[in-house]
């Protein structure tokens, strides 16, 4: 062991993922246990540690160049002792000098003195607070204002935080490349708005409104003046990845305006979005060549002649087609969409002419009643298509995944809540495409018995307890 050169050492410890690993290693010799402290950068603390303050010194001296930090009191009770408070994370400020990114999750005793101690950490360049409660604006300000190499913010679940100074100084700054906003109560989507010139070098924007339902009485768009067709005067010609999900733009356009906006978009998620249009995605897919990844979940909307149908239809799909040649993955899931009733705005057809245009290597469909063997047809051709999920979709049957056994590069499949094909069906794709992966749920024409072995890795569940959860984001 002594003969060993340090580079070489390193190099072993660099390739050990699992902390039970690098435990295990540090037991070996004395000159081992000091690299592994010296190349940690990155730690969990949990509920499990506990006098906190004590621990994190110890930790912070076994391991002087952490970089990455996530404290998670997710499910705590009181039988896991104390938990980090204001005065933890002022000790924790003082004894960690390379920490970069720092996570908050459910630490309920940190307020907005808390956040003070960030401004320590003189390095810190990502931040994700995580259900905070008793955190404040005035401790985001403080946040922004202290933290000068701040590049990404992640608020979650922060019901007490609304929009006051701290974003309009980030906005000024313009130092943020990502920002995430979800369930926070008192931020409505025109409050970001607010945000300005920072748009200019955000790279990732994601914001989700809470609740299983949109809230059609949100604040309305203070720029909306009737018969005036307004432009937001801001550039967001960097955003590269954009989330929005459960906002209402019905009668004005808010968020909705990044679409027309962000030229470099890669990836885009458009969950349970109120006043969607197909205008929408025609401008989206003119002004962004790059898009390579695109996620629809949609619900039916009331629409003119008294019909409740999804908002997009075939004109979006053929907008993506023609112009969106590099994209890769495509999502589209359709929540609340009976089968007896027209609900989705979209046919087989434009979900054809989009797989067979772009070079989709992932593919997920659910609730897509209207998808059939037919369907399947065309995506046994797909000449690039690696994985596939499809989620209730009813009309598939033996017939179609005969069909999918001849799509050349498929090595991932995902059955949920399918009950149009039979275990003859699925073990035909399985012995045709010598599948890495098969995943099998609440499919009750599909038993575990045919299935063992017909993939490297199997997961199978007789039913599918994630029903109620495909309306959430």
């Amino acid at each position: 062991m002594d003969d060993i050169p340090e580079a070489l050492l390193a190099e072993i410890v660099k390739r050990l993922t699992s902390p039970c690993d690098l435990k295990s290693l540090s037991l070996v010799s004395k000159r081992l246990y000091a690299i592994v402290g010296e190349l940690r950068d990155a730690i969990y603390i949990g509920c499990g540690v506990s006098p906190v303050t004590g621990a994190l010194e110890s930790l912070c001296s076994r391991f002087p160049n952490l970089c990455k930090v996530e404290f998670n009191y997710s499910g705590r009770t009181h039988n896991h002792g104390m938990q980090l408070d204001n005065h933890g994370l002022e000790v924790f400020s003082s004894c960690c000098p390379s920490l970069t990114d720092l996570t908050l999750s459910f630490c309920s005793y940190i307020d907005d003195s808390g956040l003070g101690f960030l401004a320590c950490f003189k390095k810190l360049m990502s931040v994700r607070l995580n259900t905070l409660p008793a955190i404040t604006s005035f401790g985001l300000l403080l946040v922004a204002v202290g933290c000068k190499n701040l590049s990404a913010l992640h608020l979650i679940a922060c019901k007490k935080v609304g929009i006051v100074e701290w974003l309009e100084y980030l906005g000024r700054v313009g130092s943020l490349e990502e920002l995430v906003v979800k369930h926070c109560e008192m931020i409505s989507q025109f409050d970001l708005l607010k945000f300005g010139s920072g748009w200019m070098a955000l790279r990732k924007f994601e914001f989700q409104i809470n609740g299983l339902f949109i809230n059609l009485y949100d604040p309305r768009d203070p720029s909306c003046m009737a018969h005036y067709q307004y432009r937001y005067d801001f550039s967001c010609e960097s955003l590269e990845d954009l989330t929005l999900a459960r906002i209402a733009t019905e009668k004005e356009i808010g968020l909705r305006c990044l679409l027309r906006k962000c030229k470099a978009l890669k990836n885009l998620s458009l969950h349970y979005v109120h006043g969607l249009h197909d205008n929408d995605i025609v401008t989206l897919s003119q002004n962004c060549n790059n898009l390579t990844s695109i996620s629809l979940r949609l619900t039916p909307q009331f629409n003119e002649g008294s019909v409740f149908r999804t908002s997009l239809t075939d004109d979006s799909l053929k907008a993506l087609a023609l112009r969106c040649r590099m994209l890769q993955s495509f999502e589209l899931i359709c929540w609340a969409c009976d089968c007896d009733w027209p609900e989705i705005g979209f046919t087989q057809e434009g979900l054809v002419m989009l797989i067979q245009s772009c070079p989709i290597r992932d593919l997920v469909l659910s609730g897509a009643h209207i998808f059939d063997d037919e369907g399947m047809k065309a995506v046994s051709s797909a000449q690039f298509l690696e994985s596939l999920e499809l989620m209730h979709c009813v009309k598939v049957t033996n017939a179609g995944m005969r069909l999918l056994s001849r799509c050349p590069r498929l090595i991932n499949l995902t059955l949920r809540q399918c009950d149009g094909f039979t275990d003859a069906g699925v073990t035909e794709v399985a012995r045709a495409r010598n599948l890495e992966s098969l995943i099998i749920e609440g499919c009750s024409r599909v038993a575990l018995n045919a299935v063992q072995g017909a993939a490297k890795s199997i997961h199978y569940k007789e039913d599918y307890p994630g029903l109620l959860n495909l309306g959430r984001v």
